[in-house]
């Protein structure tokens, strides 16, 4: 049975999910979303013009069998506690926010025990995602399997405990954009030598595919792998690379952890 799908919040993440699904065909005939911004709901509408939109009404979206908590983590406890008297009782809800846990949404819903806590990324646009995930207790192991097949037409869906979701949202979701924007500044200097950007682009995406199943999966260790290209354009730079990531992600890693 098709399940009627339910957004509490209108922005990136609902965009991400529903193109995916739409991408793969597995969207669903009835996808309510709400918005307390009227500009974000007729962004949404404009792309997905089937969906149902209610502005500053969460009541409908939270009466779905599969309901999202797409609002920025400050927020998510709170639209929880205000919508959770018109949740089904064979509801399923999924918290996308890092650093909320599966104890704190139980309490904000007053015992409901059906929740996932799933860490999406931006690729699953085009159902190349990877999103790890987390039951909380009294899921069925084919209620599991329902889920996990539901959600992998976005891409893969680990089941993973509860204390890794946080690395993964360093990891994963917030990853890309520690490479895109180098990947758009080789893309300029590419065309700026003399290529065609479609042929920068194909260059560029079998390169960086090609370099991480290399370091990952050709059984060779780290040094062997960095010695395979004897020129390093960027070496005296990356002691500095390194420090940036280590701090930056450090403390973002234990501000979630809190």
């Amino acid at each position: 049975m098709e399940k009627t799908l339910g957004f509490i919040g209108g922005g990136r993440l609902t965009g991400i999910f529903l193109g995916g699904l739409r991408k793969a065909g597995a969207l669903s005939q009835k996808i309510m979303v709400s918005d307390v911004r009227e500009e974000a709901l007729e962004r949404i509408k404009s792309s997905f013009p089937g969906i149902h939109a209610y502005l500053k009404d969460n009541s409908k979206p939270f009466s779905a069998d599969y309901v999202f908590l797409a609002v920025p983590p400050p927020l998510v406890l709170q639209v929880t506690r205000e919508g959770k008297e018109n949740l089904k009782e064979t509801a399923v809800v999924f918290s996308p926010a890092p650093g909320i846990r599966i104890s704190q949404i139980l309490e904000a819903l007053s015992g409901f025990k059906r929740i996932v806590r799933v860490i999406p990324n931006a690729p699953s646009l085009i159902c190349q995602g990877f999103n790890p995930l987390t039951f909380s207790e009294g899921f069925s192991g084919e209620e599991k399997n329902e889920i996990k097949s539901w959600l992998s037409v976005l891409g893969e869906c680990p089941e993973v405990p509860e204390d890794h979701l946080e690395a993964y949202a360093i990891l994963t979701a917030m990853g890309p954009t520690y490479f895109w924007f180098q990947m758009e500044e080789l893309s300029k200097l590419g065309q700026s030598f003399g290529l065609k950007k479609e042929e920068v682009e194909r260059g560029l995406l079998k390169m960086i595919e090609g370099s991480a199943r290399l370091l990952f999966q050709s059984g060779l260790d780290r040094e062997e792998v960095l010695d395979l290209i004897p020129a390093k354009p960027l070496k005296d730079s990356e002691e500095t690379i390194r420090g940036i990531l280590e701090s930056t992600l450090t403390a973002l890693f234990q501000k979630m952890k809190k």
